[in-house]
């Protein structure tokens, strides 16, 4: 299996617009985050976690004509609005793709797109083409088992993803119950949030992101949804041996793991 992280940024994106800390105007190419996704690629399948509102970009980097299957953590702007870009896949697969998500994620994905789970019109090419999936308990894509967890979200609610038994992906979280660290038990790859240094009331800071870890205790740990607090030598720097901050772009194979 290999993990490809589409984008690492925070709901802004890094640089955020209009902002001249030493980050936000760094050279280094490793401080330009889009905004959160990736892409697990197994055998034959692709499957997308997110439509964020830098896709285009994504797809055209990570080369992607067709998805076996888009998972949706939550319904918030930065992990849905790149939506429309999906209309090129469709076009290119001659086909819907399917789309699972909790039921509350769902409703409200479909209050704001509703056009794209209408029945195909035969082009593929006036609109995206979704057709939803609700989801409650463990499913497969393919040969690919997925295990959904609850996360806490501040006063909402995410869901973290398990793929097969190596791979776990927690964007949006601060909070885990022990049912969501039983699904997480024994996994080598782990992808998770932390936003900065400082606390938030909806996302981990880096001190409990940390604290998450001990308790997982995966092989590797890479960090997503990463704010402009974070400069990417400086934090690598901070980092226990097996924890690396994300980048755009980077691409783990799990047979190395």
């Amino acid at each position: 299996m290999i993990i490809r992280i589409l984008g690492c940024g925070t709901s802004s994106g890094v640089p955020m617009i209009g902002c001249d800390c030493d980050v936000c105007l760094s050279d280094d190419p490793r401080n330009r985050r889009r905004r959160v996704s990736i892409l697990v690629k197994s055998g034959e399948k692709s499957i997308l976690v997110d439509t964020s509102p830098d896709l285009r970009e994504q797809l055209l980097d990570a080369r992607v004509t067709s998805l076996d299957a888009v998972l949706y953590t939550h319904a918030h702007a930065d992990h849905v609005h790149g939506l429309d870009d999906l209309r090129s896949v469709n076009y290119q697969m001659n086909a819907a793709i399917s789309a699972y998500g909790t039921a509350p994620t769902m409703a409200s994905i479909r209050e704001r797109f509703e056009y794209v789970f209408a029945p195909p019109d035969g082009t593929w090419w006036t609109r995206p083409s979704l057709t939803p999936v609700i989801i409650d308990d463990a499913f497969a894509v393919g040969d690919v088992s997925v295990a959904p967890f609850e996360q806490g979200h501040g006063r909402s609610v995410t869901t973290g993803f398990r793929f097969g038994k190596d791979v776990a992906y927690s964007t949006d979280v601060k909070t885990l119950d022990e049912d969501a660290f039983g699904v997480l038990a024994g996994v080598k790859l782990w992808i998770v949030d932390c936003l900065g240094y400082r606390e938030h009331p909806t996302h981990a800071h880096l001190d409990a992101t940390l604290a998450l870890i001990e308790r997982v205790q995966p092989k590797l740990t890479v960090l997503t949804h990463m704010s402009h607090q974070f400069d990417y030598e400086t934090l690598l720097a901070e980092l226990p041996d097996n924890v690396v901050p994300g980048v755009d772009g980077m691409e783990i194979d799990t047979a190395t793991l």
